[in-house]
């Protein structure tokens, strides 16, 4: 099922490819020459928005109808242009969730960018769907009998998160000035410019956090006194909880572990501490403090929680006791530290093995039964680091003699031309 992942960029020989919404940014303009490197037919691209237009202007053509009327076109413009294949950046969007009904009725491959399963230093490329859409093998079968492979040297990445600020606020900007071109597209949150403005204040807010909160985990230190489990957030829209897991909201996740923490760990006497982690991409839109704080009044357990934002995440992994998450990707960073991980929603790494089979109170009475057997996390992560991850960022380029490229085995070599795409523009 996953073997041609392992052509890397030379399974799209030949291939007419079709790009629709990407991330803040001209990482689609990289995947283009990586394509075309690999000798893909044609490469052409879908806007919806001024930020999709501000950061691939050429050869795309600019959707201005609705989302209802979304499908019939994407089926119109496949059978005038041959396209078959699409690609997309998240596999949840509306556009995107249309566009896979699509590729499925007419035949054609949908693949799917998305944060890397393997952090920090890949991106997740994967046919059908990621997360809770993933076709990885399910159970802990196929990785048993899985021999691992030789892989590239994993280089590491640049920070990002600067640039991925600036992008944003660049993208926000353009969609407001070209709001009337794109009067009638529908996004997947909230868009303007107040938004990438949100991304600016957080870039300052992050270094105020650093120093406001190395208070707040004095208590938590590798040698200090007070073990502690370690709750990871996800992004308050984030599909993986609306569409992945059995919560409407994270607001609802925060209160359900509160809740369960009180009631089977402070309950029983045990000086464990409750640590929350906001997700970093979540800064500037969401904050709950005041929610936590309510809950550990409520339950009596004011001493017994710490909220936090920017701590070193791998120090954190190490030395708790486990880690929560309703399907973050951190649950598998916290693997690779040995450290015991329960899943509340559907992830990819979900199997008797590597994560918790119980409940989460059974995993708060003996997370240590839980630790990750180190035999099958070492061939799960080879298995899925083969099949599906790209050793690239979405916003950095690495650094060196490839640094605009995405190395994926094989190594792209060669520069086939790219045949430029273009339609005209529907009716408005």
């Amino acid at each position: 099922m996953h073997s041609p992942l392992l052509n890397g960029w030379f399974h799209f020989a030949g291939k007419k490819v079709l790009l629709l919404q990407g991330p803040h940014g001209p990482f689609f303009r990289r995947v283009t020459r990586e394509l075309g490197n690999a000798g893909a037919a044609t490469v052409g691209k879908v806007n919806f928005n001024g930020g999709d237009w501000l950061y691939y202007p050429q050869n795309s053509v600019a959707y201005q109808g609705s989302l209802s009327e979304w499908p019939a076109f994407l089926a119109q413009l496949m059978a005038d242009k041959g396209f078959d294949c699409i690609m997309v950046f998240g596999d949840c969007r509306p556009v995107h969730a249309a566009a896979r009904a699509v590729a499925q009725a007419r035949g054609a491959e949908f693949w799917v960018f998305e944060e890397g399963y393997v952090r920090p230093n890949f991106i997740t490329l994967e046919q059908h769907g990621v997360n809770g859409y993933s076709q990885l093998p399910k159970g802990r079968a196929a990785y048993d009998q899985w021999q691992t492979v030789s892989l590239p040297p994993e280089r590491n990445l640049p920070k990002s998160f600067g640039l991925a600020a600036r992008y944003a606020m660049a993208y926000f900007t353009a969609c407001a000035l070209l709001w009337p071109v794109f009067r009638r597209y529908q996004h997947h949150r909230s868009l303007t410019l107040l938004d990438g403005l949100r991304w600016v204040r957080s870039f300052v807010r992050k270094q105020l956090y650093r120093i406001q909160q190395m208070r707040v985990l004095a208590d938590l230190q590798p040698s200090g006194p007070r073990p502690y489990f370690l709750v990871i957030l996800q992004v308050a829209l984030d599909a993986q909880v609306a569409v992945h897991s059995s919560y409407v909201s994270v607001p609802e996740f925060i209160t359900d572990t509160v809740r369960s923490f009180a009631h089977h760990v402070a309950a029983s006497g045990q000086d464990v501490v409750l640590v929350i982690k906001h997700h970093p991409m979540d800064r500037g839109y969401n904050n709950y403090s005041q929610l936590i704080a309510q809950l550990a009044r409520q339950h009596g357990i004011d001493g017994r929680v710490r909220y936090i934002h920017d701590q070193y995440l791998p120090a954190l992994l190490d030395n708790a006791l486990g880690v929560v998450t309703i399907n973050s990707t951190v649950g598998l960073s916290a693997l690779d530290h040995g450290t015991p991980v329960i899943t509340l929603g559907t992830s990819v790494y979900h199997m008797d093995g590597l994560t918790c089979q119980g409940s989460l109170p059974e995993f708060w009475a003996n997370p240590a039964k839980y630790t990750p057997d180190d035999k099958l996390h070492t061939q799960f992560r080879n298995y899925i680091t083969a099949h599906t991850q790209i050793n690239g960022s979405f916003y950095v380029a690495l650094p060196g003699e490839h640094a605009k490229g995405l190395p994926w085995r094989p190594s792209a070599v060669g520069g086939h031309a790219v045949q430029a795409v273009s339609a005209k523009l529907p009716p408005a």
